[in-house]
């Protein structure tokens, strides 16, 4: 099993964790840089978490539209599969009903 099968969060996951942890360390980085007074930082750091906040809620809707967007499909595709396999199925059954009487006719006819 490789690494990636044993995380424990998938690839939008983790794009999602890099992009949050890089904001944060970008916001930390200008505060403790920035030539200001510390109501005024903290004041930044509020406006920088509550963007972040909004932007994380935006991409969750997102997320999880996809999600049902993506189960939607796949409900769909299994019912038309499901349809598909029963047709071919009674397709079988018809075909082996029609074979049999003529089978047992070519045995009684002797060819």
């Amino acid at each position: 099993m490789d690494e990636y099968e044993r995380s424990s969060c998938g690839p939008s996951q983790a794009i999602m964790m890099a992009f949050v942890a890089g904001a944060a360390v970008g916001a930390i980085a200008a505060i403790l840089l920035a030539p200001q007074s510390g109501q005024e930082s903290r004041d930044q750091l509020k406006g920088y978490a509550k963007r972040t906040g909004e932007g994380l809620r935006d991409a969750t809707e997102k997320a999880g539209e996809t999600f049902q967007t993506a189960m939607e499909k796949g409900r769909d595709i299994v019912r038309e599969q499901t349809s598909v396999v029963k047709e071919a199925m009674e397709a079988g059954r018809q075909a082996m009903r029609q074979a049999r009487p003529e089978e047992g006719r070519e045995k009684s006819s002797g060819v």
